[in-house]
């Protein structure tokens, strides 16, 4: 298994932030990614514990559930079913204010299902395209939010 993560200061407050990466529809304003779709409403907001998200990124499918969310500080996810399949670990975003604005780090632990060299191929090919697309999501986040604070 790895993980991956990144980092990234949003110019915009916690509650701003956290909103923006809660709702899966806005990933769509990054290049890489396609559909997001809202299968099941959480439990007391619609990307609240218990919610099913459905995501297309370039690279695959993904069938995903929030495990926790704790607004603005953090909120994590699980992927359920996935094309092509992957073991994982879970997903978890963490906001925490900065003098800048809100500092976000976004990890994940996963594994490409593949038959053999499943953690060779994740550490040279699947965790660095990985980084780089969940980096264009951050950086879509930073630009919908810029001068809101």
């Amino acid at each position: 298994m790895q993980t991956i993560a990144i980092e990234r200061v949003v110019a915009a407050s916690c509650a701003e932030t956290f909103a923006w990466l809660a709702d899966a529809s806005n990933y769509t304003r990054s290049p890489f990614v396609m559909r997001a779709r809202l299968v099941e409403r959480g439990q007391g907001a619609p990307y609240g514990p218990g919610a099913i998200r459905e995501l297309t990124w370039v690279f695959g499918w993904f069938r995903e559930r929030i495990t926790d969310y704790q607004p603005p500080r953090e909120f994590s996810y699980l992927v359920e079913r996935s094309v092509p399949p992957v073991r994982h670990e879970g997903g978890r975003l963490t906001f925490t204010e900065v003098p800048d604005g809100t500092a976000v780090r976004w990890t994940t632990t996963v594994e490409l299902g593949l038959p053999f060299a499943a953690a060779s191929v994740t550490r040279v090919a699947g965790a660095p395209f990985v980084s780089y697309t969940f980096g264009k999501v951050l950086e879509a986040a930073a630009a919908a939010l810029a001068g809101k604070n």
